[in-house]
């Protein structure tokens, strides 16, 4: 009997051999067939906006490490949704990437309504770059630092109104928990993108903003509004001056905001790998990296895909929680 066993298991084990080799053998040849073809990078914003600034240093890079066109194509709109819709229906062949910010998972699904599955339906490949808002004021402000500023909102009778770019995202959640932080009553106004807000908190229509570095830096540097702290674990390396609300004795208000290029989740491990790889080739040379911080935000760091979900469903509970404290319900 143990005779007769004997060719049965080497069979086995000569089975799974193979099947091994044919495995890797496959993953090699589709990682080097990607890709055949312009590859597309669509963005969740406007053209000329943050997004796709970002997503267009990514096509330098993979356009010259591949020597395929790599197309920028924006779809702004219903906070990032339209672009995954675009995404998703393309084919899964690694040839249609996504490039947005994280709270496309961690934010949009509580705040509006979506048809995608935010953690089964896409997959973060690389983080481009890491920022933080700030809390923005109106230069006529009598504040000349957060301190200052929670003095002045707890001396008017039923607070301040702060601005944000969209209900729902961590522009209002971050006035939230600021207001809970520094016990003073702040009433959020909800705009349908940053500029509009920021035309109103530069024109004293409202008195205070959490907005983006990207949008912000500009106004800041030319002295159209103030900046009082970032929500963010350290100072920005363009607004050097500007604290953190952890140095001004709010530590929770430290939460890291990122852009990233996404996939499908379904698309071969092989072709993920490639992108990954080739994009972080470029993103992480210095000159490259010097290009993201001049924008107001931080180079992105090498994290795994794993490590980027893991850091989107903390974020997603996070938003989670801070919108149940406030009762919101989706728009």
């Amino acid at each position: 009997m143990k005779e007769f066993q004997k060719p049965t298991v080497f069979r086995a084990l000569w089975t799974m051999a193979t099947a091994a080799v044919l495995g890797a053998s496959a993953f090699a040849t589709q990682a080097q067939e990607w890709p055949n073809k312009p590859v597309r990078i669509v963005v969740g914003g406007p053209a000329g906006g943050t997004a796709d600034a970002l997503a267009r240093i990514v096509a330098e890079g993979l356009g010259q490490s591949t020597g395929k066109p790599v197309i920028v194509e924006a779809k702004p709109g219903a906070a990032g949704a339209i672009a995954v819709s675009e995404l998703l229906k393309a084919p899964h062949d690694g040839h249609t990437l996504l490039l947005i910010q994280g709270g496309i998972v961690t934010e949009t699904p509580q705040a509006y309504p979506v048809s995608y599955k935010p953690f089964t339906d896409l997959k973060p490949l690389v983080q481009v770059s890491r920022q933080g808002l700030i809390l923005l004021g109106n230069v006529d402000l009598e504040a000349k630092n957060l301190k200052d500023l929670v003095s002045l909102i707890k001396s008017r009778k039923g607070g301040m109104d702060y601005a944000s770019y969209a209900s729902g995202m961590r522009g209002h959640t971050s006035g939230v928990q600021f207001a809970h932080l520094a016990k003073v009553e702040l009433k959020h106004i909800g705009y349908k993108g940053s500029p509009p807000a920021l035309q109103d908190l530069m024109g004293g229509h409202v008195p205070l903003m959490f907005d983006g570095p990207a949008t912000a830096l500009p106004l800041i540097k030319a002295g159209k509004v103030k900046a009082f702290a970032v929500n963010f674990p350290t100072r920005i390396t363009a607004l050097p001056d500007v604290p953190t609300f952890t140095e001004l004795g709010y530590p929770a208000l430290n939460e890291v905001g990122w852009m990233g290029l996404w996939s499908t989740a379904d698309l071969s491990p092989a072709i993920q790998s490639k992108v990954r790889e080739l994009s972080l080739q470029y993103l992480q040379q210095a000159k490259v990296r010097q290009r993201i911080e001049a924008m107001g935000m931080e180079a992105g760091l090498p994290l795994t895909p794993d490590e980027l979900s893991k850091d989107l469903r903390a974020g997603y509970d996070r938003q989670g929680e801070l919108l149940r404290s406030i009762q919101y319900k989706s728009e």
